[in-house]
């Protein structure tokens, strides 16, 4: 079962010199000082980035992402140190897995992806957009750091620890068809990152990234949205409104088990015991003064000690490598629920993404439409993109994609503004540099 060190240490291409570093720490830096980490500061998480300065960015949230599967990672290897050996855990890996794990998302986030999926496929492209494969496509191709070869050429252990969804995209299997690792087009990468395993499963170290992606979500939305005063706690913890949420989150819970409704419950009452700990934060309405800072702060901070402790690893090697602990992993799914109810439906929201959802598609129409008439680059298109149809294996469609996912929301609005006529702009200004 265990890969050792040089296997998980390959290169797909090992380019680059070595260093006073480890090879995982060159991971690590290379993602962090990478174009499309960087992208990630102007990409929404919920709320569209820039609207509020206390709303997290999508590389904001990556960041917390990214320290919580460090100390996950250094939990089990001191907790479990023999079972950690034997799965193959770093921290420097879990670390830079998590730096990667949102680098394809496109700009306005969920509603970026969902329509670039069905734009995609309308021309033709089976496979779509999804931000996991695409995320994975940079990583080992469209991503910029040596001429010789393209993406970032990181080690197998650090690929094979991105990929949340380890398989390729199947339309006949419900589990596979809407969540997948990578595109047919990154499939001899696929196969070199999971060389050593053949099950799909995610690697120990991918599923440390999975559940640092939940546990930061669910606590710095909840952290976001109480500030904003738009979270109304004392429905939530009365008998209706709680009993409510529960059925919600059991509903959309999935592969549940038998007794998700009992650990719901617990899960639904623990929270509601940690919140009366803090009465301030469910009677009084966030102000921004010391107090409340401090009651929020000592809130989240709780919580992700209690998730962070209760994670352990499996010592069954043909069942998941991590357990996330009963309680604990309930307690995120409520929170999750919280956000999706009172945040994600909401109206408002919903009236931004119609707009969202215009600007990628009539970005996407331009371009694709540009390719179909310069039989290539169309150029209207900022120099930065062109090298993108080198990768694009002909298709305008992936093109598009590319090109679209590659912005910043700053840059795809200023874009769809000049390409359609709404603001001019300068000539002097690429839009994208």
């Amino acid at each position: 079962m265990a890969w050792n060190l040089a296997a998980r240490a390959e290169r797909e291409h090992n380019v680059g010199a070595a260093d006073q570093r480890r090879e995982f720490e060159r991971d690590r830096d290379r993602i962090l000082y990478s174009s499309a980490f960087h992208r990630l500061s102007g990409v929404t998480q919920i709320v569209r980035a820039g609207e509020a300065d206390y709303f997290h960015t999508r590389q904001q949230h990556t960041l917390k992402v990214a320290q919580l599967g460090r100390r996950l990672a250094q939990h089990c290897a001191t907790a479990q140190e023999a079972l950690a050996n034997t799965w193959g855990i770093d921290a420097e890996v879990v670390e830079a897995a998590c730096l990667a794990h949102d680098l394809g998302h496109p700009p306005f986030g969920h509603i970026g992806e969902y329509t670039l999926d069905e734009l995609v496929r309308n021309h033709g492209v089976d496979e779509g957009f999804e931000g996991n494969a695409q995320s994975f496509r940079i990583i080992t191709k469209i991503g910029v750091r040596y001429d010789e070869y393209p993406g970032l050429d990181l080690t197998r252990a650090t690929m094979a620890a991105v990929l949340k969804y380890p398989w390729l995209r199947n339309p006949t299997e419900p589990g596979k068809s809407k969540k997948w690792a990578a595109y047919g087009s990154e499939q001899l990468s696929f196969e070199f990152a999971r060389k050593y395993h053949s099950h799909e499963k995610q690697t120990a170290e991918a599923a440390l990234m999975d559940w640092a992606d939940d546990i930061a979500y669910s606590v710095h939305d909840l952290e976001d949205f109480h500030r904003a005063g738009v979270i109304p706690w004392r429905e939530i913890f009365s008998e209706d409104g709680g009993e409510d949420l529960i059925r919600r989150t059991e509903n959309k819970w999935y592969d549940k088990p038998a007794d998700a409704y009992e650990r719901l419950r617990v899960a639904w009452t623990n929270l509601r015991e940690y919140f009366a700990a803090w009465d301030i934060l469910t009677t009084e309405l966030y102000d921004g003064s010391r107090y409340h800072r401090i009651a929020l702060r000592s809130l989240t901070s709780t919580l992700i000690s209690r998730y962070v402790q209760a994670t352990r690893l499996s010592g069954n090697f043909d069942d998941s490598p991590i357990i996330r602990g009963a309680e604990e992993e309930a307690e995120v799914l409520i929170l999750k629920q919280i956000t999706r109810k009172y945040i994600i439906s909401s109206p408002t929201l919903l009236a931004q993404q119609h707009g969202q959802r215009r600007i990628i598609a009539k970005l996407f129409k331009a371009i694709a439409d540009g390719v179909e008439k310069n039989l290539g680059v169309p150029p209207f298109l900022p120099t930065r993109l062109h090298y993108l149809w080198d990768y694009a294996e002909g298709e305008r469609a992936r093109f598009a994609a590319d090109c679209i996912s590659s912005l910043s929301e700053v840059q795809a609005t200023a874009l769809f503004a000049r390409l359609y006529g709404t603001a001019a702009g300068s000539v002097l200004d690429p839009i994208v540099r």
